[in-house]
């Protein structure tokens, strides 16, 4: 059976899968022999907080993956990728 989400939970649903595909997104842009692996750390990362329920920790958790992705994006853009 398909769990209902309330709107605030339906947000942040929406907020944590925009920030995977953004995760994702600038992971592609990584050379070739590293783009496995930080894909992988991707997906590990965010199955290991999949369980959680705490909204107030879901939204640091936001937070914290877009500090992460925009750090790796200026890393990137540092290293021309």
């Amino acid at each position: 059976m398909v769990k209902a989400l309330d709107l605030q939970s339906f947000i942040l649903r929406a907020r944590v899968l925009k920030l995977y595909r953004q995760a994702l997104k600038i992971a592609h842009r990584a050379p070739p022999q590293a783009r496995g692996e930080l894909k992988q750390s991707i997906r590990q990362e965010m199955e290991k907080n999949s369980e959680c329920n705490d909204k107030q920790k879901i939204r640091y958790l936001i937070s914290e993956g877009l500090e992460r992705i925009k750090q790796l994006d200026e890393m990137l853009d540092m290293q021309g990728h």
